[in-house]
């Protein structure tokens, strides 16, 4: 059987488990780095497959022709295609609270799109602890701190701060 903080770790095929932090050891990282994702490519495929599944097909996200005569010069990634990449970066980057059996996504703060992500660019997130607390027995909220770096760009693509529980038994 596999532990629970090794199953929480365990959402994508190719992935190695991140050594869980103490709740104490939380605490004490509050206002550091957490961790920097890898680097990912955001290609004309993946953007075309969120547009076909949100709808939004505007030309800036789907036509390369239109989308050079604009100044952004080709297509970019919508705003929110950056800030749902996050929830699968989070969990293979953020390492799991001691003998948590479930992470959840509690909402999100703050969020800024800052800069537009060019097709083919590649991008990572760093997450930062603003905060943790206890809501209720076994469950622990922690607020990240995440922005989204473009490579080679001195501004980021997306500061947001993200709300998470994190459900933990004894």
């Amino acid at each position: 059987m596999i532990a629970a903080t090794t199953a929480y770790t365990l959402l994508n095929d190719g992935y190695m488990p991140l050594p869980a932090l103490s709740l104490s050891a939380y605490r004490e990282r509050v206002g550091e780095e957490l961790g920097r994702s890898d680097w990912i490519r955001v290609d004309q495929a993946m953007i075309d497959a969120f547009a076909t599944l949100t709808g939004d097909d505007q030309f800036i996200h789907i036509d390369p022709e239109r989308a050079a005569k604009t100044p952004f010069g080709t297509t970019i990634a919508h705003g929110f295609l950056t800030l749902a990449i996050i929830g699968g970066l989070g969990p293979k980057t953020v390492p799991p609270i001691e003998g948590a059996r479930e992470g959840l996504n509690f909402g999100l703060e703050h969020v800024r799109f800052v800069t537009p992500v060019p097709s083919g660019a590649r991008i990572r997130a760093l997450f930062t602890l603003n905060g943790i607390e206890e809501r209720a027995p076994g469950q622990i909220a922690k607020r990240l701190g995440v922005v989204v770096e473009l490579e080679n760009q001195e501004k980021p693509a997306l500061v947001a701060e993200w709300l998470t529980v994190s459900l933990v038994h004894d």
